[in-house]
C-alpha cells in the first residue's frame, strides 16, 4: 500500500488553495459582497451540515472504501476553517485507513453571500490550470490534480439560499470516475 503520511498535509494545503482561490482579489465572482441582511433562523434538524461531525454524515466511510477498493476505511472529523476574507466557513471529514489519511471531504458554506455557482466553478478553473468540467452535476463541478500530488473534485450548489462548495480530495491516483459518486452523495445531502 502506498505511503499516505503526506496526504493529511497535502489535503489541508489543497483545501486551503481552493478556499484561497475563491477568496483572492482576482476571484471576485466566487466571493461576492455580503448580503445587506443575513438571514437568521434557528437551527433545525433539517439544516444542512455546518459542523465537522455533520460533514462526516454526508459521505459514509463505506462509500469511500468501495471507491478506492480498500476495506476498513473509517471517518473522523477534520479541521474547520473560517475565511474572513470571503465569508467561507469550511468543515471537513477525514477518511482514514490504518491511521493514515486516505482522503478528505470539505464543505464550505458562504453564509450571507450571494454567488452564482457557475462563478464559483469558474474561479476554481482560473486558479487551477488543467481543471476540467465534470458532467452530471446540475450546478457545476470540476476535477483537477495539483503539485501536492492530490486529486480533487469540487462541486458547487446553493442550499437553502446559501452558496456551498463541496470537494473531495484524495491521492493523485484517484480518478474523477472514482470521485464522482462520492461527491454526488455528499452534494445531495449538503
Amino acid at each position: 500500500m502506498p505511503d499516505m503520511r503526506a496526504y493529511p498535509i497535502a489535503l489541508l494545503i489543497s483545501a486551503a488553495a481552493v478556499l484561497t482561490a475563491c477568496s483572492s482579489g482576482e476571484q471576485k465572482a466566487a466571493a461576492p459582497p455580503p448580503a445587506t441582511k443575513a438571514p437568521s433562523s434557528p437551527p433545525s434538524s433539517s439544516a444542512p451540515a455546518n459542523k465537522a461531525s455533520d460533514t462526516c454524515a454526508l459521505l459514509p466511510a463505506d462509500d469511500v472504501s468501495k471507491a478506492i477498493k480498500i476495506p476498513g476505511i473509517s471517518s473522523k472529523a477534520g479541521p474547520a476553517h473560517d475565511n474572513p476574507a470571503n465569508g467561507g466557513k469550511a468543515t471537513s471529514c477525514e477518511y482514514v485507513v490504518e491511521g493514515k489519511t486516505a482522503g478528505a471531504l470539505a464543505v464550505t458554506r458562504y453564509e450571507g453571500r450571494k454567488a452564482k455557482t457557475a462563478d464559483m466553478i469558474a474561479a476554481i478553473k482560473k486558479a487551477k490550470p488543467g481543471a476540467v468540467d465534470v458532467p452530471g452535476f446540475p450546478d457545476g463541478a470540476v476535477f483537477y490534480t495539483d503539485e501536492q500530488k492530490t486529486a480533487t473534485l469540487a462541486a458547487a450548489k446553493v442550499s437553502n439560499g446559501v452558496p456551498v462548495l463541496v470537494n473531495y480530495t484524495g491521492p493523485v491516483k484517484m480518478t474523477k470516475e472514482m470521485m464522482t459518486p462520492l461527491v454526488h452523495t455528499a452534494v445531495a445531502k449538503a
